[in-house]
């Protein structure tokens, strides 16, 4: 089975370095980093053109992209494992207001540098379950523009929702969220009742990053 890895905001191929690991043999594993310069539809559709026809894991940022791929290019995504990931944000004025973030965000990297934005990045209550070796900072984005690109053309807030899509999957999907991280274990069960061949993987005692701190659960949920 070949599988592709696509990480999120801030993280190169090498986050998946620890699930690549201990993947099962018959796993053939092809790590990407997300493309450079392009908005996100076209990116979604560049990680396809690179990963061709196979199963597509993606975490956070990642998982919106594959998510995006598999409803515009069914004919490549087999099998979709989504990991703490969202269709986007539904409601007009909530997208705007993450627009705004994001762009806040992305002049404190062009303020302060790549280096002291991450470190304020990991420090969110989001990653508080993360320890400092899981968080793989060494694997990290440290180019300014880099950076600033995501969160302007990848966020969420630049993102056409696609709760409205979900009923037109047609490859398996897994979704996965760890079991401290509440905000999207509801997302995943949201998702769950409108995607036809879709199941809920809640993996306990870990937080929004389940591929950096519980590596063996994607590879028991891709071996399943």
């Amino acid at each position: 089975m070949k599988v592709v890895l696509v990480p999120g905001f801030s993280q190169t191929g090498r986050s998946w370095n620890r699930v690549v690991d201990v993947l099962p043999t018959a796993i053939t594993a092809h790590t990407v980093d997300v493309p450079l310069g392009l908005d996100f539809v076209d990116t979604a559709h560049q990680l396809g053109d690179l990963g061709g026809k196979a199963v597509y894991v993606g975490y956070s940022m990642g998982g919106r992209l594959c998510l995006r791929l598999a409803l515009d290019r069914p004919d490549i995504v087999e099998r979709l494992v989504l990991i703490s990931a969202t269709p986007g944000i539904a409601d007009a004025e909530a997208r705007a207001a993450r627009l705004r973030s994001d762009e806040d965000l992305a002049l404190d990297v062009q303020r302060d540098g790549a280096e002291a934005f991450l470190e304020r990045w990991l420090d969110q209550a989001l990653f508080a379950t993360l320890t400092r070796e899981q968080a793989a900072v060494e694997a990290r984005i440290r180019h300014d523009a880099v950076l600033m690109h995501q969160l302007r053309a990848l966020g969420q807030g630049v993102m056409d929702p696609l709760w409205d899509r979900l009923d037109q999957l047609t490859a398996p999907v897994a979704l996965m969220v760890g079991e401290l991280d509440e905000k999207y274990v509801a997302i995943a069960a949201q998702m769950h009742e409108r995607i036809a061949q879709s199941s809920v993987h809640v993996v306990a005692g870990v937080g929004h990053a389940v591929h950096l701190e519980h590596p063996g659960a994607i590879a028991e949920a891709l071996g399943a």
